[in-house]
């Protein structure tokens, strides 16, 4: 791999692989791919099904990257872009159950107000916010997972959704509300 490629920003090697540079699509690939993997398991459960639809996406990505504006963030391009091959493939294969968020990540940013002392405490609250986390409605639930998993920002988190900045905010301040309510309630 080309060394001075890696030191380049997503929308630079985005610019290149306009001009036809497969390397620097390699390059893109090797960074997204581990995310959109991870991304892929809040749609779906079965690991050939997420790997299949994650290089769907880099063949979509590929296809249409000249419809790409360089002068734009190219991370909440490709979320969408998976984002909607990921809803696809649920659709696709409904009787696929939906998978839960990987709470690891999510308890560092937990949108609720306990610090559980033991082990024990902690699987319970993590169970519980699970549960609390399916309860969500969709919408509710992508703003949770875009903002604490993917930790994308606000107006990364719009464009993926295709909804103003302003929605964002008020789904992710109700999404919390009810996660809030949720554990206070269990």
């Amino acid at each position: 791999m080309d060394e001075s490629l890696t030191h380049k920003t997503d929308e630079e090697l985005a610019t290149l692989v306009q001009g036809k540079n497969e390397v620097a699509f390699g390059v893109l690939m090797s960074r997204y791919q581990p995310k959109l993997i991870r991304y892929g398991r809040k749609f779906l459960s079965e690991k050939a099904h997420i790997e299949d639809a994650v290089q769907e996406v880099f063949i979509k990505v590929y296809r249409n990257i000249q419809g790409f504006d360089a002068t734009r963030s190219f991370s909440p391009w490709i979320y969408r872009i998976a984002h909607n091959m990921f809803v696809n493939t649920m659709r696709q294969n409904s009787r696929l159950p939906f998978v839960t968020v990987d709470l690891d990540l999510f308890s560092a940013h937990a949108a609720y107000e306990v610090d559980p002392a033991g082990d024990e405490e902690r699987m319970e609250m993590r169970a519980l916010v699970e549960r609390g986390l399916e309860a969500l409605s969709p919408n509710y639930r992508e703003v949770i997972i875009l903002y604490y998993l993917e930790q994308l920002a606000y107006q990364q988190i719009a464009d993926v959704l295709h909804v103003p900045i302003g929605t964002v905010g008020v789904r992710l301040h109700r999404a919390r509300e009810t996660l809030k309510h949720y554990v206070a309630g269990n």
